[in-house]
């Protein structure tokens, strides 16, 4: 068992730096639209048509399926919902 410690649990689990950077901005987007649709008191049917997509796949977003979204949807979705987004890039540590 190795004691190497990581900032992020997809530091730990995937494969390369850049798969881990696109997991981390997937979740970080998925947080997000999962936290709009709470506070904002939507059912998923609801959420689906703000969103443009189906209310399956509104489901898939709740149960944190994120092996089912890309960059570019959850962005669309984010979009769509009238969240603000902000990309902030420097070195890695």
């Amino acid at each position: 068992m190795s004691n190497e410690r990581f900032a992020n649990v997809w530091d730990a689990i995937e494969d390369t730096a850049a798969q881990a950077e696109n997991m981390k901005l997937r979740s970080t987007l998925m947080m997000a639209l999962k936290d709009h649709i709470s506070q904002e008191g939507l059912s998923q049917a609801e959420a689906a048509r703000l969103f443009g997509v189906t209310q399956p796949r509104v489901s898939d977003l709740m149960r944190g399926k994120i092996d089912l979204f890309g960059l570019d949807s959850l962005v669309n979705m984010a979009a769509a919902a009238g969240l603000h987004m902000e990309l902030h890039v420097g070195r890695a540590a």
